[in-house]
Parts: structure tokens; sequence; C-alpha cells
């Protein structure tokens, strides 16, 4: 894309990507993305974030419509993601005087994306840049969403610059959301955005919110997606929304499971019955074989316990357990009470695959789980409820 004046010495600098369908392998991108990066013009040239490496050309195109490469005085990277940093290396080669400014976490992280040593000054949160006719100062907001990420704030402008944070992949080739051609389907890709890349960091969002809350904002500068005019509030407010801990006080455990022939049915059906007699604990129960995936997912990241059944196929677990399994929120999940149960026929291997994979998520395991062959008998139904209230006993403590 061409270069655009954002505000007075503000320009974006970043290229479109029209053509992305898949980001990061973890979330679709029905509508591309772009790879934004910002110039500050005046005493000193400061760029604000690179873009993705095959995307150099362009981005040096850009720059060069503004200012010469080789006028750059400093480059501010606020998250170190290589769509972010990829460039970084390139663009040092055309000019090594440029200093690098990020956080601790940053440095490292760039180090390693590059293999060698740039010119860095590592900032602390709250530090001040004096450009001389301006001044840029950097807030740093820990896993919005990698560990290195901050926000930089220019008060002359009312520009703050957030990476990923406020962002979406959505290809907008006006830059700004002041006039969204699909209104509708930006915000769909607002939703999504948030909930694949910030979803697992909710208390980090609220801080990330807080930090920003009090600044005369007149514009939102994020890494993908327009830049935010008229939106700006609007963001704030869903993100705060989506990350806010629903008031419940009854804690939840889900009961999930995929059974062949209904023999791992009847042992989730007696851990239901089983929960669902105690007042004091939400319990659902999905058949995740014909359940919308979504909506099991939801279930297994919202719970505070989980329980997860599987009849064995060919020494395994079926492949629906482990797309589950695999769509699990990691982050989050450490600590948390979890299960596992099945009946099998010949061998009956799934039950010791998922707590295998379950202890590896860091949840926390108890006892061995439960295995039935064939049809449950009376014993196995009354293990898999004892089994079951252990659970609860977990999260009640």
């Amino acid at each position: 894309m061409a270069t655009k004046k954002l505000s007075e010495n503000i320009y974006s600098v970043g290229v479109l990507n029209p053509g992305l369908r898949v980001f990061d392998i973890i979330m679709e991108s029905p509508y591309g993305t772009s790879y934004n990066a910002y110039l500050i013009t005046g005493k000193k040239n400061v760029l604000i974030d690179t873009v993705h490496l095959e995307f150099f050309e362009e981005y040096l195109e850009n720059i060069q419509a503004i200012v010469n490469i080789s006028e750059i005085d400093y480059l501010i990277m606020n998250h170190t993601e290589p769509d972010h940093s990829g460039s970084i290396a390139k663009l040092l080669e055309l000019n090594p005087k440029i200093e690098i400014f990020c956080t601790m976490a940053a440095k490292k992280y760039i180090t390693a994306i590059a293999n060698q040593e740039f010119r860095f000054h590592v900032v602390k949160s709250g530090e001040i840049l004096d450009l001389g006719d301006r001044s840029l100062q950097f807030i740093v907001a820990p896993l919005l969403h990698w560990p290195d990420s901050m926000f930089t704030w220019d008060e002359t402008s009312g520009c703050v610059f957030t990476c990923d944070f406020l962002g979406t992949h959505f290809c907008e080739p006006t830059l700004l959301d002041t006039n969204l051609h699909y209104r509708d389907k930006y915000l769909e890709q607002v939703r999504h955005y948030y909930e694949c890349i910030f979803g697992p960091f909710k208390p980090y969002v609220l801080s990330g919110l807080d930090k920003i809350k009090d600044l005369p904002i007149k514009m939102v500068c994020p890494s993908h997606g327009p830049c935010l005019v008229s939106g700006i509030q609007e963001l704030q407010n869903l993100y705060r929304e989506w990350s806010t801990p629903e008031e419940c006080k009854r804690k939840k455990i889900a009961i999930l499971y995929a059974s062949a022939y209904g023999c791992t049915t009847q042992l989730a059906q007696a851990a239901y019955e089983e929960l669902s007699a105690d007042s004091d604990v939400d319990v659902s129960m999905i058949d995740i074989v014909f359940a919308p995936f979504d909506e099991t997912v939801a279930a297994a990241n919202e719970a505070d316990a989980l329980l997860i059944g599987s009849c064995t196929i060919n020494r395994d677990a079926p492949k629906i357990v482990w797309d589950v399994l695999s769509s699990i929120d990691a982050i989050n999940a450490r600590s948390k009470p979890a299960g596992a149960f099945g009946a099998y026929g010949w061998s009956g291997e799934a039950v010791p695959m998922m707590r295998s994979r379950l202890e590896h998520l860091k949840y926390s395991f108890v006892g061995e789980g439960i295995r039935s062959n064939f049809t449950p008998t009376q014993e196995d139904l009354a293990k898999m409820k004892e089994y079951a209230r252990s659970m609860a006993e977990q999260i009640s403590k």
C-alpha cells in the first residue's frame, strides 16, 4: 500500500496482505490482514515496528517515499513476533546506526530471531524518549500477547501505538475505521482476533486497558487492521466486556466424551448423575462427536474442572478427541483438576494417552482415570461416580 499521513509528521508505512487466509497456523483470516508500521518525522526520524520479511521491499519503498533510510534514527519495537520484527536485519543492513528501543524480553527475542546483535536501548515503563520536537512515552504491557509487549504514546498527536492490542486481521484499504466498507464483518473479525490472540490473557487485557484509559487518545495505531478513530472507545469497551470474569458462584465441571457403541456414554452419564445432584456445581455433559466444535472447546476452557472420556479405536483415541485436546487454552489450564475415562474392547490405550496429554497441558490429573472393558458393570459405574465426586471435591476446597 502507499504511504498515508495519519497526523502531523506521522505516516503509515506498512503493507497490505489481502490474500492471507491463515495466520500463524492457529486462526483463519478470511479478509486478509495488514502489517502496519509507522514513521514519525522531525528532528529525529522514528520507525515504529517493521513488517513481515516477505514484504520488506514494499515497506522500504514506503519509508523512502518520505525520508531516506539513512535518515532513520530510531526503531521502536512494541512486540517482536516475526510478522513485526522480520525485516529488522534487512533494515539495519541499510542503516546500521539505527538504535532499537524495546523491552528487555524484546531484546532477547530480536537477537534470537535475527541471530545477531544490534544497537539496543532497553526501556522501562514510563520512560520518555525526547525527540526534540516531541516526546514518546513507553508503557510496558506484558503478555499482550507476548512477554515483550509494550505501547508507545505520543502526546503531541494523541496517537497510541499498541501493536497487536486492539487490532484485527482485516485488510481495510482506507487504513482507518472511519469509513469501513463492511463494518459487520470487521466487528466479527475483531471478536475472532480477540479470542484467538488475547482470550488466554484476560487479566492482562484488563491491566493494559487500565494503563491507557486516562490518556487523551485521538487515534489507536495497531499493527494489524485499521487505525481506530471513531471506534476507540467501542473496542476498549468490548475488550473489557470480554475480559471481565462472569459472576458465577457455582464452579463449572465439563464432561466431554466420544463413544462408539454407548459404553463410554454410560460412564459419562454416571458422572453427570452424581455431579448434577450437587447444587454447588454447574455440570455440563457434551457428546463431542455431535456437538458444535466451538461449543465443546468453549466448555472445556471455561470449566473449573474437566472430565474427558473416549473409547479406544485401533489403540488410540479417535481424532475428534485429539482435536478438542489440541484446542484447549494451555495458558489457563494450569493446576485445574482433570480426569479421563473410557470403555474399550481390545486394549484400552485412550485413557492413559489422554492423561498424558492433560498432564502436559499442566492440568492436575486426578487419580489414574477410569476404564471399563466393553459394557460398564455396576461396580464400574459406582467407581465412575466416586471419581466424579473426587473431581468436585478438588474445586470445592
